[in-house]
């Protein structure tokens, strides 16, 4: 019985996985999926999680398919490009570069404004928390108690110090009872 799952085990380890581009894996339904969904373009890497997709990332720089479609004319400066290099022109070297990138590093790594989006939309929140608050005071404006007014105030601290309310630290600790008016 070891020796049985010994031998699976060999077997599973010989046999691998077809990548996805690789001749004979046409009739893998998952592989005719992804072609359906990514078309004619060249799967050239792993690409970020094993994924045909395309991403321009600078954690990932070398993304799994390339950008566009193999045309005639990229297939023959592909084809040119196995040559020597000296022999392309700076605008063919161009084209090849984007059959295969979208944006250069420096492109997608530009900044986009999108933070003054993102600042304006946060200042008119505020501006309408603000209108808010202010529409609620004054709808909801109570007008003061009576105990605000300045005769109530003055007639509450005479009747704080007539009880000797806290008498050692308190208002009463600062009022001499004998002069009838606050220490100096």
């Amino acid at each position: 019985m070891a020796g049985r799952l010994l031998a699976l085990s060999a077997r599973s380890i010989k046999a691998r996985p077809v990548p996805l581009g690789a001749a004979g894996a046409h009739s893998n339904p998952a592989l005719d999926a992804t072609r359906a969904m990514i078309g004619n373009r060249e799967i050239v890497g792993y690409g970020m999680n094993g994924q045909p997709h395309y991403y321009d990332r600078s954690d990932i720089p070398l993304p799994a398919i390339r950008w566009k479609e193999a045309t005639a004319d990229i297939k023959c400066l592909r084809e040119k490009e196995k040559g020597d290099w000296r022999q392309l022109s700076m605008e063919e070297k161009k084209a090849l570069y984007r059959a295969s990138f979208k944006l250069t590093y420096s492109e997608f790594k530009a900044p986009t404004g999108e933070w003054k989006q993102i600042v304006g939309a946060s200042l008119m929140l505020v501006s309408v928390a603000l209108w808010f608050y202010m529409a609620v005071r004054v709808v909801t404006r109570v007008p003061l108690p009576d105990s605000f007014s300045e005769e109530k105030q003055q007639a509450q601290l005479r009747r704080i110090l007539d009880l000797h309310v806290n008498p050692i630290t308190g208002l009463s600790s600062q009022w001499d009872y004998e002069k009838d008016d606050w220490k100096k």
